[in-house]
This record gives C-alpha cells, structure tokens and sequence, in this order.
C-alpha cells in the first residue's frame, strides 16, 4: 500500500508508522517564502521546496531523509547587485533516543561526534524546522557576481608606505633584495 504525502511540517512521533516510511513534501508559498527570506536575512525567496521521508531506523531510532531545493537572491558582497543561487542539497538527520547522547558540561572540553546528523528524539520531528536549517547552512556566506573580484584596499597614513598583501608573502623579502643585487651587477 502507497504512503500518502504529507504536507505539515510536523510529525509526531507516536504517529509515525513503524513499517513503512511516512512522506512529506513541504513548498511554502509566496508569502511564507518572503517570512522566511526575511528570517534568514536574504533578499528574495524565490522558490522552497523540501520533500523526503521519516522512516524507522532500528530500535527507537528514525532516519529523515530529503531534497532541498530553492532559489536565493542575496547582494552581492562587492557591488550590492542581487545574485541569485540555486540550491539543491541531500538532507539527512538521525533522530535517536536522549540516553544516546551524553551529558555535556558546561565549559567542558568535547570531542565532535562522528555523525553530525544525528540529532535527540523528541516527541515530535519537525521537518519544516529541519528544511530552513538546512537551507541557512546552504547559502552562500559571500556571494558575488560573476567576474568581480574584490580588489586590494590599500590603507596608511600620510608619508608612510602602505603594506600591501604581496609584501606580507614569505619570500616578498628574498626577491626584493635579489633584484636589488640584480641592479648592482
């Protein structure tokens, strides 16, 4: 028997069937796009969808499992100008029981898990909250239009020769003294 798609971003996991994969297909409109491109402090929201699959993953364990797609207009870090960008990213997340994570102290010096996905099972899984973490870890941090660079700002004070980034190299030194030597003979 077919699983229907589910459209609410929220599944309670007492609900959730435990033979067979529960689907879910989320494509917020217009008007939640411009809340969430607002949330996420992008310019333009242009299309979101996030559609996959909770399913049993041994013991009391659930898999999510998902595509996201979307399309992001966010200003350019150089010139202003909008730069849009396709996403399209494979969303995993393994919700496990509490007693699977240990208790962390405050302060306390951590090792970082070998699986980044797994996450604490609580009572409910909420794929909508899983699709805007996701789509915030995929944005690019400095978008830019194509072909621009962004150059060399070049700062001193008056009567004093500015260090630019060539002169910061290890071997700046090295060539300036051997073209210097290279003069003298």
């Amino acid at each position: 028997m077919p699983q229907q798609v589910r459209k609410s971003g929220e599944f309670r996991v007492n609900d959730l069937s435990t033979r067979h994969p529960t689907r879910f297909e989320l494509r917020p409109d217009a008007a939640e796009c411009a809340k969430i491109a607002e949330r996420l402090g992008v310019s333009a929201l242009k299309k979101l969808r996030f559609a996959g699959e909770i399913a049993p993953a041994g013991g009391e364990s659930w898999a999510l499992s998902a595509q996201l797609g979307a399309t992001v207009v966010q200003p350019c870090v150089v010139t202003l100008d909008p730069v849009t960008t396709r996403i399209d990213e494979t969303v995993e997340r393994l919700y496990m029981p509490a007693e699977f994570f240990d208790e962390i102290e405050d302060g306390a010096e951590t090792e970082m898990p070998e699986d980044t996905n797994a996450e604490p099972l609580g009572s409910v899984i909420s794929a909508y909250d899983v699709m805007i973490e996701s789509l915030l870890l995929s944005l690019p941090q400095y978008p830019r239009v194509p072909g621009v660079d962004l150059g060399e700002a070049v700062f001193a004070q008056d009567g004093v020769t500015p260090l630019k980034d060539e002169d910061t190299k290890p071997f700046a030194g090295l060539a300036a003294l051997r073209d210097e030597l290279e003069k003298k003979s």
